[in-house]
C-alpha cells in the first residue's frame, strides 16, 4: 500500500489577514484566514498550515481567537507556527484547536524545548520549521553541494528569514529528528514566492537525512511543480501558497492533476 502524498495549503497571516510574499520579503493581502481555511478543508485539502507572521506579542491574543475560529470551521489536521517560544506557546495553540505546533526560532534557540514538547503531546504534535537558504561562502564543516558549477551549504534562518544562524540545514534536522521532532516542515528561502518550482536539491537531500516526514515548500507555482518534488525526491508532501489563495488553482483541481500523473494522492 503506498502511502498517499499530501497536499497542504499555507496560510501566512500578518495582522489577522493571510499575505504572500517574495523571497520573505515584499507583501500583498490575500485574504480572510478563515474564509480560506474552511475553503480549503471543502475542495479537499490534507491538512492546513497557518504561520503568523507577525508573531509579535501583541499578537497572541488575536492569534488564540483566529486559532479557535480557524478550527471551528474545519474538519482536516492543522498546524499553526510563528513566534513560538516556549512549551506554553505551543501549549496555548494545541488547546485552542490545533491538531500541531511549528516552530522554528524558539527550537534554535532553545532545542530541548522539542523534547519537551514531545514529551508532553506526542512526537506527531511536533513540527520542526526550517527555513533554508543557500550559503556560499564554504565552509568545511559544512555539508558542501555544488551546483551550476558553484559550491555552497544550506543554512538555517530564523526570525521569518531575517537572521542567518551558521547552523547547517541537513546537520540541524537530523538533530531535530533525536531531539523528538515529529515532522520537518522544509522552505526555501531561495525558491520562496518565485513560482518557478521546489528546490529539489534541498528537499532531496533533508529527505534522505531523516526518517521522519518533510513537507517541501517555497517556489510552488503550477501543479507540475508538486509532480517534480515528488518524483525527484520521496519528500511525503507539498505545502503551496500562490496557487491556492489567487484561485489560479483550486485544491481539488491540483489534486486530480497530480493523480492522473501516477502521484498518489486522496481524492
Amino acid at each position: 500500500m503506498t502511502l498517499t502524498k499530501r497536499i497542504i495549503p499555507c496560510l501566512d497571516v500578518k495582522n489577522g489577514r493571510v499575505v504572500k510574499g517574495l523571497n520573505f520579503e515584499s507583501i500583498k493581502d490575500a485574504g480572510d484566514p478563515v474564509e480560506l481555511a474552511k475553503k480549503y478543508s471543502n475542495e479537499g485539502a490534507d491538512e492546513l498550515v497557518f504561520l503568523d507572521i507577525t508573531a509579535s506579542d501583541e499578537q497572541r491574543k488575536t492569534l488564540k481567537d483566529l486559532v479557535q475560529k480557524v478550527a471551528s470551521v474545519i474538519d482536516i489536521p492543522f498546524t499553526v507556527g510563528g513566534g513560538v517560544k516556549s512549551l506554553e506557546d505551543a501549549r496555548n495553540i494545541l488547546l485552542n484547536g490545533a491538531d500541531k505546533v511549528g516552530i522554528n526560532t524558539g527550537a534554535i534557540k532553545n532545542p530541548k524545548v522539542i523534547t519537551e514538547l514531545m514529551e508532553l503531546f506526542g512526537r506527531q504534535c511536533v513540527v520542526i520549521a526550517v527555513d533554508a537558504k543557500r550559503n556560499y561562502n564554504i565552509d568545511d564543516l559544512k555539508n558542501i553541494f555544488i551546483e551550476n558549477d558553484k559550491k555552497f551549504w544550506f543554512e538555517v534562518f530564523i526570525y521569518g528569514g531575517k537572521e542567518g544562524t551558521g547552523i547547517d540545514v541537513i546537520q540541524w534536522v537530523k538533530d531535530a529528528e533525536k531531539l523528538g521532532a515529529g515532522e520537518i516542515l522544509l522552505t526555501s528561502i531561495d525558491k520562496d514566492g518565485t513560482k518557478d518550482g521546489y528546490d529539489i536539491l534541498l528537499t532531496k537531500n533533508v529527505v534522505d537525512s531523516v526518517t521522519i516526514p518533510v513537507i517541501a515548500s517555497g517556489g510552488c507555482g503550477k501543479p507540475d511543480d508538486m509532480i517534480e518534488v515528488f518524483k525527484e525526491s520521496n519528500v511525503d508532501a507539498a505545502l503551496a501558497a500562490s496557487i491556492f489563495h489567487y484561485e489560479t488553482h483550486g485544491v481539488n483541481g491540483v489534486k486530480s492533476y497530480l493523480k492522473n500523473k501516477g502521484i498518489p494522492v486522496r481524492l
